[in-house]
């Protein structure tokens, strides 16, 4: 069976070997993989808008000892139709997601049980993702040209009490991003920017958050989109769904990256400021730049209108530390937010993970007595004001123009 147009990405599947292995090797092909100017491999330009477009490779595997019914078309429409439009949203148009799945459900030669793995992060056994991971891809390696692909889904028919995660990035993630590695398949086809492994029952905020690992890439050792939630906190003991709220110290349901969903019944939010600028969806012409020793006034538009002139106030302490402000108002995927008004993050680029209480980016809370952050908003009428007395500086609300804010920026005190 092929798929589009005669491409001939999958031909008709071959037997392999069980003693198949996935090959890591020292290699510099990550330096044009970051989210500061460089393509990722197997990206290409699209004539769909002049979006680039982002090829997935969606290999569909499922298990001896798991039963499923999930048709292989599911998996096509939750990528490229739900993840598209999220990722076209949030990007402006500049990023597309295309690409293909597997025809038919490749059977890996172990049960579940031995790749099953630990919900908490800081528990799990690498060595089963690497497992898991190198039978899926020498599966398909003997029907598929992955240099056509920018990233690599395995999608399994199974659900997270079968696998113990709803899903996760093995790389860059779980199986390191410190080191400059390629992985490989038996044949020795390398498989572009890294790989993401889902249930079946993921969210799309779970899929999106994964795959954003592998579309930041890496740079300097260092993971350019990581998770904004604490790692240290979400391997707590306790039920799963509450321990990981608990993690989500530093964004709360502000961005995908920290939270996956703010509902399980809603799409998820749209992304920070802070996370588009990792990714290079934002043009840096919409940030304005502005040094706290000088006075300022930004009308600054919603984060979802692309149109307005200025998206996101960008307040520079040193080379590294840095305020953002942005808009966040219930207008496309920010319908899905906790609440509406003026985020204040406060970033430090030297920080490239979410342990021991730190955190490359982290919201001023409005209102603590609020939990989980669902209270950060700045707003008119209320918490119009943020004074950084360390860095004699003030944030103030203005005003309010349609769902546009005067935002004045300026010494403090006066």
């Amino acid at each position: 069976m092929r798929t589009r147009a005669g491409r001939g990405l999958l031909k008709k599947r071959r037997e392999i070997s069980l003693g198949a292995t996935l090959v890591f090797l020292i290699s510099a092909w990550l330096i044009g993989c970051t989210a500061t100017g460089g393509k990722v491999p197997g990206s290409q330009q699209s004539g769909e808008g002049g979006c680039t477009v982002q090829r997935g490779l969606i290999i569909l595997v499922e298990f001896p000892d798991v039963r499923h019914n999930i048709n292989p078309r599911y998996p096509q429409k939750r990528f490229f139709q739900e993840m598209n439009e999220y990722v076209q949203e949030m990007s402006y148009g500049k990023v597309c997601i295309r690409g293909d799945a597997t025809p038919k459900w490749n059977r890996m030669p172990r049960s579940i049980s031995q790749y099953k793995i630990s919900s908490r992060n800081l528990e799990v056994d690498k060595s089963r993702i690497h497992l898991l991971i190198r039978d899926a891809i020498d599966a398909v390696d003997p029907e598929v040209q992955f240099s056509r692909y920018s990233f690599t889904a395995i999608f399994m028919g199974a659900q997270i009490k079968d696998y113990g995660m709803m899903g996760l990035c093995g790389y860059p993630g779980m199986l390191g991003w410190g080191a400059q590695d390629v992985l490989k398949t038996k044949s020795g086809q390398v498989v572009n920017g890294g790989v993401a492994i889902f249930c079946y029952q993921a969210h799309l905020g779970t899929l999106f958050h994964d795959v954003a690992h592998i579309l930041g890439g890496v740079k300097g050792g260092n993971r350019m989109v990581p998770c904004l939630y604490d790692h240290d906190l979400q391997a707590r003991p306790g039920p799963q769904r509450e321990v990981f709220l608990g993690a989500t110290i530093n964004m709360g349901s502000w961005d995908p990256m920290s939270c996956h969903f703010y509902k399980w019944e809603l799409p998820p939010p749209g992304l920070s400021s802070w996370t588009k600028l990792r990714l290079s969806w934002m043009n840096p012409s919409k940030v304005k730049m502005v040094k706290p020793s000088e006075k300022a006034e930004v009308l600054l538009g919603p984060l979802e209108e692309g149109n307005a002139e200025t998206l996101a106030i960008k307040v520079s302490l040193s080379e590294t530390t840095y305020y953002l402000v942005e808009n966040r108002q219930p207008i496309g995927f920010d319908k899905n937010l906790p609440g509406r008004g003026v985020l204040i993050m406060y970033a430090d680029d030297r920080i490239p993970e979410c342990r021991h209480g730190r955190s490359p980016v982290k919201l001023i809370n409005a209102d603590p007595k609020t939990p989980l952050l669902n209270g950060a908003a700045f707003d008119i009428g209320k918490n119009e004001n943020f004074i950084d007395e360390k860095n004699g500086l003030q944030i103030r609300l203005a005003g309010k123009i349609g769902n546009s804010y005067k935002i004045q920026i300026g010494p403090y005190p006066q």
